[in-house]
């Protein structure tokens, strides 16, 4: 399902092709696409960016687009291998690095800001890092396609009519059914992406349903 024909499908849905409702439906859909990317994690919320660490400088800038971080990694510049950072709070890191000046390769982080991390202890050479982090994928509204629409269509248009007809505000009884329809479809979902993504047949076994 791309944009164009979920905006058909909203409107043929709620039976309305009213001015200032069709001109809301861009935000119907962003705010559905939010609640469903902080409900489960898919691998379209996943990114990775590598870059490097300063010398000297304990700080490290995030990307613009981060929202979370799921790890960080320091790169050997000799052998290229990666070592996973502990994530520690900020008190952590100032009382076990209380000396800036103390350098070292780094092994803890913390969040510092909104757009920083902070070291520990400060990096002693200009070290590759590796981060994979959490962030919004580019909405349906704007590049037309998703991975949501094009794998999971149901929950995303469930989820854009929840949110369309709570502005409409209409009949309760049917409210109640998008909202069913929208938890069934984000349920099955979550068995994707919560369940199937996060194990493999020969370490967890296949899935079985117990038989009576």
């Amino acid at each position: 399902m791309n944009y164009a024909s979920l905006v058909t499908a909203i409107q043929e849905y709620c039976e309305t092709s009213e001015s200032s409702f069709v001109s809301n439906i861009p935000n119907f859909v962003q705010l559905a696409e939010e609640r469903i990317y902080n409900s489960v994690q898919i691998p379209a919320i996943r990114r990775n960016q590598t870059g490097n660490m300063t010398s000297g400088n304990k700080y490290l800038t995030l990307p613009t687009d981060w929202l979370a971080t799921f790890s960080l990694a320091v790169i050997d510049p000799v052998t290229n291998a990666q070592s996973f950072l502990l994530d520690k709070d900020v008190n952590f890191i100032r009382e076990s690095f209380p000396d800036p000046d103390d350098t070292g390769t780094p092994t803890h982080y913390a969040q510092f800001d909104s757009g920083t991390l902070i070291l520990g202890p400060t990096p002693d050479g200009n070290y590759g890092v590796e981060l994979h982090y959490y962030y919004y994928p580019q909405s349906i509204v704007t590049a037309g396609t998703s991975w949501l629409g094009d794998n999971f269509e149901s929950v995303l248009l469930y989820g854009s009519l929840r949110e369309a007809y709570t502005y409409m505000k209409g009949e309760q009884d049917l409210m109640n059914y998008y909202e069913q329809k929208y938890q069934e479809a984000l349920g099955l979902l979550k068995q994707l992406g919560d369940g199937k993504n996060r194990r493999d047949a020969f370490r967890s076994g296949q899935v079985r349903v117990p038989v009576v």
